[in-house]
């Protein structure tokens, strides 16, 4: 009677109870992660820093401008005497606090026009190297969203392993509470009553580490998430999987899409420009130059010019021609003809690693959607043996060592069952990331 006035009561106040915990689904967390992953931020910097320097300006292109200009002052202290000329004695000169200025003002350009074509390939440097940036960027979103996901599941995974062993706490609860009212009739010994007691406290005590465990899993999402530690959430309790990922289709992405693959081209077409760039410098280089200057005067003491004006315009060509520099130029030619080769051989490395990684994993992914078939047929058989030896041994016709090792099974089995299906989710994760379609396909 009182179970079901609490359950009226519940009822009557279920529309006035405010639940604290959010509901997060992938998409969202995917959204926040997004946003606020510092990575990601940090990547998207780097990217802007690229484009920035991405400029004809800073390919040597442009010509260069410079104007200056400067005034100075004197004070000056005269006191001079003068030889006579003919019969004419001039006066001594005798000044002070005599002030003369003079400014000097200019313009000057500097403009190369040829530099053995170097301009350009550094202008092909600069541009490689802003796509380089947005690359990284994709790199970054795309590892953030695998771990989000891979966070998300590894949630429920471990939710699912805390339902599993609430179910064998109450079983275990049944088979105390059975064996304590059997002992006090006389039908079974203290000792059964005693051993279900221990086989229920382990019970109790795996259910609070898992309670720490799926604790510390949502943790780490929030951790990705960039937000409170300690911030609650509810998530769905299923896993659900695709079992149609095809390899063919999925090397074909990789060999097209991936990020990491797409970074190490750019890197060799990078060191391939650098290798043109020190080349460059073998040749001649033609600069343009002018320059206009504009001074003035004022001279107070009392000789020489008085005031004077003065402006000038000077323009020409300068070519500089490399001779001979202790051989610097060969070395620094076969130092990048080397990186080039060597990201030639970066990329190719990676390509086989991340061809033979996907394959490693598609054969997971495939192994571990057989074994869920396996373990969720045997979950079914697990549980029935539960039923039946509880059956058994509630009538007295089995041994409490019996029943507690079908129960243990069909616990061991749950969990097989559980890691099978994540490793499922996450082998898929990987693939999804691995051929570069984790953003759009990802679930």
């Amino acid at each position: 009677m009182t179970r079901i006035f609490t359950l009226l009561c519940v009822l009557f106040l279920l529309p006035f109870i405010s639940f604290s915990q959010e509901l997060l689904t992938l998409e969202s967390a995917i959204s926040v992660a997004l946003e606020k992953n510092y990575a990601i931020k940090i990547a998207r910097s780097r990217e802007a820093i690229a484009h920035n320097d991405n400029t004809r300006g800073n390919a040597g292109m442009l010509p260069i401008v410079s104007g200056s200009t400067q005034a100075n002052f004197n004070n000056n202290s005269v006191n001079q005497t003068f030889f006579p000329v003919g019969t004419t004695t001039r006066d001594p000169l005798i000044q002070k606090g005599v002030q003369n200025r003079n400014s000097l003002s200019g313009i000057n350009l500097v403009w190369t026009v040829f530099d053995g074509m170097g301009m350009f390939a550094t202008a092909e440097r600069l541009r490689e190297i802003e796509q380089f940036g947005k690359t990284t960027v994709k790199i970054n979103i795309e590892n953030t969203v695998a771990q989000v996901a891979a966070a998300y599941y590894d949630i429920i995974r471990q939710k699912q392993r805390l339902e599993s062993l609430k179910d064998a706490l109450d079983i275990s609860g049944t088979r105390r509470e059975l064996a304590k009212a059997n002992y006090e009739v006389g039908t079974t010994s203290k000792s059964e009553y005693l051993a279900a007691q221990v086989d229920y406290n382990g019970d109790q005590a795996a259910l609070v580490a898992q309670e720490q465990f799926l604790q510390n899993t949502k943790v780490n999402l929030n951790a990705l998430l960039m937000r409170e530690l300690g911030t609650d959430f509810a998530i769905p309790d299923t896993i659900i999987f695709r079992k149609d990922l095809e390899l063919v289709q999925l090397q074909q992405n990789l060999k097209s899409q991936n990020p990491n693959l797409i970074a190490a081209n750019q890197n060799r077409k990078i060191a391939s420009v650098i290798e043109r760039e020190v080349k460059a410098t073998r040749l001649p280089q033609v600069d343009v130059l002018g320059s206009y200057t504009y001074n003035t005067l004022s001279n107070e003491v009392g000789f020489g010019v008085k005031t004077s004006k003065t402006g000038s315009l000077n323009y020409g060509a300068r070519l500089v021609i490399p001779i001979y520099d202790g051989y610097n130029q060969r070395r620094r030619e076969a130092n990048a003809k080397i990186g080039t080769i060597i990201a030639e051989y970066q990329e190719s490395d990676l390509s086989v690693q991340l061809l033979s990684a996907l394959e490693r994993t598609y054969n997971t992914y495939r192994n571990s959607i057989t074994l869920f078939s396996f373990e969720e047929q045997n979950l079914k058989i697990a549980r029935q043996n539960v039923d039946l030896a509880f059956e058994r041994y509630k009538f007295g016709n089995s041994t409490a060592i019996e029943f507690r090792e079908a129960q243990r099974n069909a616990v061991a089995t749950e969990s097989r069952l559980i890691e099978a299906a994540y490793n499922v989710k996450v082998t898929e994760i990987e693939l999804l990331r691995l051929s570069s379609s984790i953003i759009t396909d990802v679930k």
